[in-house]
């Protein structure tokens, strides 16, 4: 749950540069879609960590940055990496929507991720609200994969690029 609510706090970072950086309506309302979603999840989990007794965010060992050697920690599943957020951060219109779509596709895959190790760890996926959490994420998730892949597919529109 602490690693999703990073993963999750990266989708509404990166959906809430729609509003400045694009003008395509689909793209904004699936941003929509998405924020409120994330924003949601993030919520309940912060709610079942606290019922649970565990601290919301996770220990300095989980989060993303160097290691003592210097070295770069590896990403959770599915992250964009910096230079993948300041690309996204420096695109307006087409080349914005493209990088969003794709960059969230690669993010939503990693939730998927996620999932799996959670119901491939022996007794993870007992507790009810984790399992319905879990695989409403997992049916979202793909839901909106799926949506994105069309997006992608469509010809470009005549907006700037």
């Amino acid at each position: 749950m602490q690693g999703m609510i990073v993963h999750h706090l990266q989708a509404v970072e990166m959906t809430a540069l729609i509003a400045s950086h694009t003008e395509n309506k689909d793209l904004r309302s699936l941003g929509a879609r998405i924020s409120s979603s994330q924003s949601d999840e993030i919520k309940f989990m912060q709610r079942w960590l606290a019922a649970w007794g565990e601290p919301i965010s996770m220990p300095m060992s989980g989060m993303q940055g160097m290691h003592m050697s210097g070295q770069p920690m590896t990403l959770m599943p599915g992250m964009l990496t910096p230079e993948q957020m300041d690309a996204l951060r420096n695109a307006k219109g087409a080349k914005f929507d493209r990088l969003f779509l794709t960059g969230m596709i690669q993010h939503h895959n990693g939730a998927l991720i996620m999932v799996k190790d959670l119901f491939n760890t022996a007794g993870a996926g007992q507790n009810a609200d984790v399992f319905d959490f879990a695989t409403d994420a997992d049916n979202t998730q793909r839901v909106e994969i799926r949506i994105m892949q069309s997006m992608l597919e469509k010809k470009p529109s005549k907006e700037k690029q």
